[in-house]
């Protein structure tokens, strides 16, 4: 491999994962949103008498991830919801 082609690989990791770590933020930053609204939501559900969680809304919510994402997003799906209303 010449120096060139190793120079222009090395900034091409290197931009890659400059976007990688942008793209981490704003996902991060969106799930934390998810969770501020989860809040309202338990908080209100309660509020009105019924139960925290909504089990056929988080069937819903898993089958849309693993349509999107395949087995990978089963997983994903628990894991947000489990950080949007913690364990049940």
């Amino acid at each position: 491999m010449t120096a060139v082609t190793t120079a222009h690989a090395e900034q091409t990791i290197a931009d890659a994962r400059e976007r990688i770590d942008a793209l981490d933020d704003r996902i991060i930053g969106l799930i934390q949103e998810r969770m501020a609204v989860s809040t309202v939501v338990q908080e209100a559900r309660i509020a009105s008498g019924g139960r925290r969680v909504n089990l056929s809304r988080e069937m819903d919510i898993l089958g849309r991830y693993r349509e999107a994402l395949g087995k990978p997003g089963t997983a994903l799906a628990m894991t947000l919801l489990e950080l949007c209303r913690g364990r049940i």
